[in-house]
């Protein structure tokens, strides 16, 4: 029996829900434009209901690391070094494809023992990563709203900007 979900990710098999196919197509159009966005809306709304939809949408046609940031603590965020050595290990945990020079790098930020390990060595980390990579890469984050009043995060944001 079906019920109606409050709290996190709905699953269509046992949860009330809109048809997501619409929406997955919009997004993955904008994906394939090569446009970067956000998707903002009140709590439960279904961002993370939609986002889990899109990365199985988009499995077969790019490589996709989805990262969730309620993982990360406020000492993830507190500087440069810690919030790239923790962006590192989850991307370590997103995915399974990653080449040995550039997990090398992210292992090596991840510990600590890189040394200086700063956001322009992780962009160049995943430059590299996206130009060895045999498909396209989408990053996901979710729950991004956690780390919005943070310098690090939004020096972040405007590098990443900036690169792609």
């Amino acid at each position: 029996m079906k019920y109606f979900n409050t709290n996190g990710c709905c699953d269509p098999e046992r949860h009330y829900m809109i048809d997501l196919s619409e929406r997955l197509h919009e997004v993955k159009q904008m994906i394939d434009d090569g446009q970067y966005f956000s998707i903002t809306r009140a709590r439960q709304y279904g961002k993370t209901t939609l986002i889990h939809g899109l990365v199985d949408f988009l499995r077969n046609d790019y490589e996709v690391l989805s990262l969730d940031f309620q993982t990360l603590s406020f000492e993830d965020f507190k500087n440069e070094h810690s919030f790239t050595a923790a962006f590192s290990r989850e991307l370590l945990e997103a995915s399974g494809h990653i080449p040995e020079s550039v997990k090398g790098d992210l292992e090596k930020f991840s510990a600590g023992t890189a040394p200086a390990f700063t956001l322009s060595l992780l962009f160049k980390t995943l430059i590299q990563w996206c130009e060895l990579s045999d498909r396209k890469i989408v990053l996901i984050i979710d729950e991004v709203d956690s780390a919005t009043n943070n310098q690090v995060f939004l020096d972040f944001l405007s590098q990443l900007r900036a690169y792609y």
